[in-house]
């Protein structure tokens, strides 16, 4: 980035790099933008970390520090970020404030640094206004650019929105969620999502290769998303079902979380005539979970993958499926469908916040939740290899272009022409 590099940055964010924070594509985007910012700007992250790791640690080779908060909550809430939230999210709004003045901004603002506040989501709310009134209390609000970012819509019922709007700048990751925001009354700045360079780094065909010659399947899908209702996995339970009905040997990777919505989900698979098999593996590397999917491919039509997906093997599943099948309902930006873009596969997005999605060109972009639609697509483009290696081809270009280096230019300049915002209602 061709910017100065005299600013500080603090980004706020419930979940973060921790496997203990992760929980979906905001850890992704607080990890990998705070990771970016760091080897060029000093940086902060402050999340709810692991309790078993350090309260405060600095990744090396870069100015990025980890501040790994609550964890005297986290410690009796061993099953994640989100467990013990309200009670989390009052400790984060009430500790944070104070803390970030005097250790931070203080002292960057003695060092002639600009002070660039990110928030993100509803749990930082209320941190970002009382951080904006304690320095207006301080005489140091017109020294520090506070802004707060809406990933989605959860908790929008629970966000003072005549305070926030007073006290912080608001952002959003798409056009769609621009939109939204407009409903509300409220104008919003876009900042996409980004993803890391390593994911545009050359792709090991031979590991794709591999997974094709293991599942021997004609066509091969792949859903990686919550067990939620928007999430479409009806549709593409249906659509396997429709595949196989059709006489193709179809196989769908599926990777959901813990929630109950699943249940339902390898319910209506098998009482489509499915069968599900899940698939257990003995660590993480990529080859061990390779193995464990052809073993589970064998005699099933999807296969649950009960283990957890690194971005290397994620990186496999995206490159070796015919389909990505990203097709949610509401979907404010869509990463899965970017991270398969830099995999050189093909996404099929819902038509929503995948601003970087065109139809036919770099992806398929959905019309409708019809599982008929999945399909005649999956169907024309395995007729049709020539025009499905232009998409893998035009998706790979697309993906460069959001590098969060390159979002990070886009914020740093429009983080340039913020004015604080008025504290008048």
């Amino acid at each position: 980035m061709a910017v100065e590099n005299n600013i500080t940055f603090v980004v706020l964010s419930f979940e973060g790099p921790d496997r203990y924070s992760l929980a979906g594509g905001l850890g992704a985007r607080a990890s990998n933008m705070s990771l970016s910012l760091g080897h060029k700007f000093d940086t902060h992250l402050f999340f709810v970390g692991d309790p078993k790791q350090q309260g405060q640690e600095t990744v090396p080779e870069t100015r990025l520090t980890l501040h790994r908060w609550c964890q005297w909550i986290s410690e009796n809430c061993p099953n994640g970020v989100y467990q013990g939230e309200n009670e989390k999210v009052e400790d984060f709004s009430r500790s944070i404030p104070p803390f970030v003045i005097e250790n931070i901004i203080k002292p960057a603002l003695s060092r002639d640094d600009r002070v660039v506040i990110l928030s993100e989501e509803w749990h930082t709310a209320e941190t970002v206004c009382r951080l904006s009134e304690q320095l207006h209390d301080h005489g140091l609000r017109d020294k520090t650019d506070i802004l707060w970012n809406a990933n989605n819509t959860f908790g929008f019922d629970r966000i003072d929105w005549t305070r926030l709007t007073a006290n912080s700048t608001i952002t959003t990751v798409s056009r769609y969620m621009k939109h939204v925001m407009r409903e509300k009354g409220i104008n919003s700045l876009v900042i996409p999502n980004g993803i890391p360079e390593e994911l545009l780094r050359e792709i090991d065909t031979g590991e794709s290769a591999r997974l094709r010659s293991e599942v021997k399947r004609d066509v091969v899908m792949t859903k990686v998303a919550r067990y939620d209702p928007t999430k479409g996995w009806n549709e593409a339970v249906e659509a396997t079902a429709r595949l196989k009905k059709q006489g193709k040997k179809a196989l769908l990777l599926a990777r959901g979380g813990i929630e109950p919505f699943g249940e339902e989900v390898i319910y209506n698979a098998r009482h489509s005539g499915l069968k599900v098999k899940d698939a257990f593996a003995g660590g993480s590397g990529t080859a061990e979970c390779l193995d464990a999917i052809g073993e589970a491919a064998e005699d099933a039509d999807v296969v649950n993958m009960r283990f957890h997906c690194t971005p290397n093997l994620l990186k496999v599943l995206y490159n070796a499926s015919d389909a990505v099948l990203a097709n949610s309902r509401h979907e404010p930006f869509g990463l899965v469908g970017l991270e398969t873009m830099a995999a050189g596969g093909v996404a099929f997005t819902g038509g929503t916040g995948e601003d970087y999605a065109v139809h036919l060109d770099n992806a398929v972009v959905l019309e409708s939740c019809d599982p008929l639609e999945i399909e005649e697509y999956v169907s024309y483009l395995d007729r049709n290899e020539t025009h499905a290696n232009k998409i893998r081809a035009a998706a790979r270009q697309t993906a460069q272009r959001y590098t969060w280096d390159e979002v990070l230019k886009g914020l740093v300049g429009k983080v340039s022409g913020v004015k604080e915002p008025s504290m008048t209602s």
